[in-house]
């Protein structure tokens, strides 16, 4: 006798009780072994050969086959495999009335569940059964667990990795593979902390893993460890700064030195929270400018009058023109270091004081010319070539145009002193969908990598003459009009400038 097949998917819910599908040849056992399930809630399909069992499995699915080891068209061992190809995370059950230890353990290594002889009692029957559909059931939830645990990863705005252990890539989730540029599989086997991670966070890292390793090891510890550091984002060019939390893999696992990594990106929190910073030094900056301003400029006004007169008086001296031009040396070395003082306190009230900026179109590549073309004579004294390359059409920015200007003058003037040998001044202008980009380029010597968290700092100089001030009053303007600006710097090789400006 045959039931009539019930749909079911193998890889859905188990249904209470389960599908069970009989292949036997023998039509007596088969209506014995319905007589005996279907009473317990199974929902039980026969069929009497091999080939017509596959089709069943691969049209509707089954839990639980009790299979016959003599079937007219199959060996019941050989059928196991397909089967459970057929309708996954399902379970096989052999019955046959010619037992022998050998058999049975050929079974079990082929991956039957179990072994029945067919003078089984109704209970020894029902008892196998249910025991292969709890394995089946909970197979199946383990499956759904796992389904939404590799879809949590996936989706998740985190970036996840898994380290071997030598460190290399064993597993990159959705997040973290679109900032590395390289899927799962394609970083398989190389080495994280060389590939992704920048030179300066190199040690931070490798110790952290290693102390996470330890302490999983000997289970001393939270076996959890916190890092910072940066991660290549090939999308930007750049680097992102990753806060990681650092565990070790289970007890359950095999791989007793994996290490998994969950990365929050920081960037922005760690930029805001440096800018509140910055924001609140210049506040304090902006109301001792404005006490002190008019303190130091009337002794720097009365120094360059008296120091006017002074020179006025020694060209009236009867003396050597030896000496009336030593002193007239001396007097523009004073009145150069108080035109310093003088340009260091306009600098400093700048960058100080809150200056609201006007928003109207500026078109970036005329201004650009206009400041190479004010600065070509002092590149030119001091061996430098221009080179511009600038995309073809209108790049407009919304903004201040002379604070724009201030910035493109800032930055050329930053290139062209740190070439005092000679070199290569490049000026890029690119137009994007909302935004126009800038770039200015040098072939000097570089700023030292230890140096470059700290380049926008005030004050902040390479330069043994040099204010500290004109990048702190680039990146004001900049964030002023919304904008981006970042620096890229390799020692020996030259610094480059990018500033994004808004195009509306």
């Amino acid at each position: 006798m045959k039931s009539d097949p019930v749909r079911a998917r193998s890889s859905g819910p188990l249904r209470r009780g389960g599908r069970v599908l009989i292949v036997d040849d023998n039509p007596d056992l088969v209506g014995t072994l319905c007589d005996v399930l279907a009473p317990q809630g199974f929902v039980v399909v026969t069929a009497s050969r091999g080939r017509e069992a596959l089709d069943i499995a691969r049209a509707d699915g089954f839990d639980v086959a009790i299979v016959d080891v003599k079937l007219p068209d199959a060996s019941g061992v050989d059928l196991i495999e397909p089967l459970r190809e057929a309708s996954a995370l399902s379970e096989v059950v052999l019955i046959t009335g010619f037992a022998s230890v050998d058999a049975a353990i050929a079974a079990l290594r082929s991956g039957a569940f179990a072994f029945v002889l067919k003078s089984f009692r109704p209970e020894e029957l029902i008892s196998t059964v249910e025991q292969a559909m709890t394995k089946v059931r909970l197979k199946r939830e383990r499956e759904e667990l796992e389904r939404r645990y590799r879809a949590l990863v996936e989706l998740t705005d985190v970036l996840v990795v898994a380290l071997d252990e030598k460190n290399g890539v064993v597993f990159f989730n959705r997040r973290a593979a679109k900032m590395a540029g390289a899927t799962s599989a394609q970083a398989h086997g190389r080495s994280f902390v060389d590939a992704w991670i920048p030179a300066e966070d190199h040690v931070r890292l490798i110790e952290a893993i290693a102390k996470t390793r330890r302490e999983n090891a000997t289970r001393k510890g939270s076996g959890l460890t916190e890092v910072e550091t940066g991660f290549t984002d090939t999308n930007v060019g750049g680097h992102r700064r990753i806060r990681w939390h650092l565990s070790g893999a289970s007890e359950e696992e095999d791989a007793r030195d994996l290490v998994y990594g969950i990365g929050i990106d920081v960037t922005e929190r760690r930029l805001l929270e440096r800018r509140a910073a910055d924001a609140e030094a210049l506040s304090a900056m902006g109301t001792l400018a404005m006490n002190l301003a008019h303190e130091i400029r009337n002794p720097l006004n009365a120094a360059v009058l008296q120091l006017h007169l002074l020179v006025r008086d020694v060209d009236k001296l009867d003396i050597d023109d030896s000496v009336r031009s030593g002193m007239h040396h001396r007097a523009e070395i004073v009145g150069s270091e108080i035109g310093r003082l003088n340009r260091l306190l306009t600098e400093f009230l700048d960058l100080a004081r809150p200056r609201g900026i006007s928003r109207e179109p500026v078109h970036i590549a005329t201004l650009l010319d206009e400041v190479l073309d004010l600065e070509r004579d002092a590149a030119e004294r001091s061996g430098i070539a221009i080179e511009k390359q600038f995309d073809e059409g209108s790049c407009s920015a919304v903004g201040d145009r002379e604070k724009l200007k201030q910035v493109f003058i800032n930055l050329i003037v930053n290139s062209i002193e740190a070439m005092k040998e000679g070199g290569t001044l490049t000026a890029k202008l690119g137009c994007e969908e909302s935004s126009v980009v800038v770039e200015i380029g040098d072939t000097g010597g570089g700023i030292p990598r230890e140096m470059m968290t700290t380049v926008f700092d005030p004050f902040f100089t390479t330069k043994p003459a040099g204010t500290g001030l004109g990048l702190s009053i680039v990146r004001k303007i900049v964030d002023q009009h919304l904008g981006d600006v970042r620096i890229e710097s390799e020692k020996g090789k030259g610094t480059r400038v990018r500033v994004r400006i808004p195009s509306r």
